[in-house]
Parts: C-alpha cells; sequence; structure tokens
C-alpha cells in the first residue's frame, strides 16, 4: 500500500522502520523543527531523523489546517495514513484523503485514556496494564473504533521502557490491520461509552516528588517521567531529575535505611535511599542540573557531606 506516516517522539520514529520495510512509505509528516536543549539550537523531531535515515520523504508543514498542507497530502495519493502521536489534530479534509482512511496507534486500551498524555496518565492512576489500540480516526478526540488492541504488563516499568514495547505493538498492529483492511477481513469494534476517560496533557508540577507523598506515588511520577516533564527533587541542597528508582525490599535496605524520616536521606552500602511519607525509595540514576545522568552512587559520592549521614531532601 501506499502510505502516509504521521508522528513526531521517539514512539513514532520506532515505529516507522517496520512499516516502511513492508509498506510503500510515500511520505512522512512531522512537527517542524524545535528549539530543544541548552544549546537553543533547531533540532529535528526523532521521526525527521529516522525518515532521513531511511531516505524517506520528509515534510514538516506548520498547520495542517491549510489548503497547502492539504493539497500536499492529497499528492501523495495514499491508501492510508497512519498516524502515531503526530502532535496535532488532523481535520476532516486530510481524514477524508485516503481511501482506507486515517489509522491511529493510539498508547491505551480506548475508551481509557482518550487524549493527549495516554501513558503517563495511565502509570500515575497506577494502572496495572497498559496497552495499544488501533483506531481508525474520525474527528472526535481517539473516539473512533478499533480493530486491535494488545495489552502490555506494567509492572515497574519506565515510560522510555514502555515506548519501546509500545513502538513494536504499533509497528504490529498496523501490519496486521493494513493487511485486514486490503482483505476485506477487518472487525471494527465501536468504543462502548462506559469508563471513558481522559488524558489531559501533563502539567510539570505534577512530577515534583514530594517527601510529604508515598513512595507508590512518587515511584509513580519516576516511572512517567521524561525530558519534557522530568521527575525533579532537592537533595541535600542540589536539584536533580530522577531517571530511575525503585522500592527496595532486601535486609540491606532496611538495616540501613530503615530509620530514615520523611525527607531524610541517606548514602550508605554504596546506595542512596530516601524516605518518602510511608517507605523508603532507593534512588538509581540521577541527572543534576547541569550535568549528565549518572550513577545515583557517583551523584552521592561527590556529596561534600559524604556516606553514612542523614541528608535532607524535598521538592525541586
Amino acid at each position: 500500500m501506499r502510505i502516509v506516516f504521521m508522528g513526531t517522539p521517539n514512539l513514532a520514529a520506532g515505529v516507522l522502520p517496520s512499516l516502511a520495510d513492508a509498506h510503500d512509505v510515500v511520505g512522512v509528516i512531522t512537527r517542524p523543527d524545535a528549539i530543544r536543549g541548552r544549546g537553543k539550537k533547531l533540532v529535528p523531531s526523532p521521526v525527521k531523523q529516522r525518515a532521513q535515515e531511511l531516505n524517506l520523504d520528509v515534510y514538516t508543514p506548520e498547520t495542517l489546517r491549510t489548503d497547502e498542507a492539504q493539497r500536499l497530502i492529497a499528492s501523495l495519493e495514499p491508501d492510508a495514513i497512519c498516524v502515531v502521536a503526530y502532535g496535532a489534530i488532523l481535520p476532516k479534509s486530510i481524514l477524508d484523503i485516503p481511501r482506507f482512511g486515517c489509522l491511529n496507534a493510539h498508547t491505551s486500551l480506548l475508551p481509557r485514556w482518550r487524549g493527549a498524555a495516554p501513558i503517563q496518565r495511565a502509570i500515575l492512576a497506577g494502572d496495572e496494564t497498559l496497552g495499544v489500540s488501533i483506531m481508525k480516526m474520525e474527528e472526535g478526540l481517539d473516539t473512533g473504533p478499533y480493530c486491535l488492541q494488545y495489552e502490555l504488563s506494567a509492572d515497574e516499568m519506565h515510560l522510555p521502557d514502555i515506548e519501546e514495547a509500545f513502538a513494536q505493538k504499533g509497528a504490529q498492529g498496523f501490519l496486521a490491520a493494513l493487511e485486514q483492511i486490503e482483505s476485506g477481513t477487518v472487525e471494527w469494534v465501536v468504543q462502548r461509552e462506559e469508563g471513558v476517560t481522559y488524558a489531559q496533557k501533563i502539567d510539570k508540577a505534577e512530577l515534583l516528588l514530594d517527601p510529604s507523598d508515598s513512595a507508590l506515588r512518587n515511584i509513580a511520577r519516576v516511572r512517567a517521567s521524561s525530558d519534557a516533564h522530568p521527575a525533579r527533587a532537592t537533595l541535600a541542597g542540589r536539584t536533580l531529575t530522577v531517571i530511575r528508582a525503585h522500592i527496595p525490599d532486601d535486609e540491606a535496605a532496611m538495616q540501613d535505611a530503615g530509620e530514615l524520616a520523611p525527607g531524610q536521606a541517606i548514602f550508605k552500602g554504596k546506595r542512596l535511599y530516601v524516605r518518602a511519607s510511608d517507605e523508603v525509595l532507593e534512588l538509581k540514576t540521577v541527572k543534576p542540573d547541569g550535568k549528565r545522568a549518572m550513577d545515583a552512587k557517583a551523584f552521592a559520592a561527590g556529596l561534600q557531606q559524604g556516606k553514612n549521614t542523614v541528608l535532607s531532601w524535598g521538592r525541586a
């Protein structure tokens, strides 16, 4: 089939190669280059970078609501448009272009978590099962029928791991759905009205770690964090992003950190612990402001207070 692919972040970039291997991807639509990082330089989206590696034609319209953008996509004559986290709503004039419609690999088990941040909202809500739905797009916000759903056990997975798994599921789902559509065997399931929830955009303040909250709530913030919305805290007067953390249950951790009070931290036995309102968290990977990501033990070893000293930690 002739496919137009639309997407922007790493998750979408992970789907593109499998689709390009199996079909004729005649164009890739992604968001314009944006200023990212401390260097304040224009950086292409992950999808644009991946498309260029695959020698695919890339287009970066500012908006899809102009006649120019709509003429561009129509000129590509797609049989289907495949969308993963593009970052803008597709107008009806574009939804109507491909003969087999527009498909979206939406990262939730619809109708739960329609909207902008389904994975993060599922993690923060404590959902034990996450998933991907291959949905036929319509004018409503993630309201269209779906033909395939894939489940994933959340366990203690962090956002980058989940996105990597979902990229594989999304690619698998697109290939299966396109085959079913072409053969006329596809079965669309209309979303039920019960159980609808909306995944609003994440506010940065939501992911600030807080010693007055439970360990589980703080771990969820770490698991849901990203470069755009990091899980941040202060420790011994230093502000940092917590990239990896977990709740330890081994005897050494209980001995070394069991007596900490909420808001206290300690570096002991080459492990860095912080106490939430109810339990201890062990920080595994952190990124101090202005530095690269590092093992928490390397960060703690550089603190002037040294090891075996009770430290303080709190909201950034």
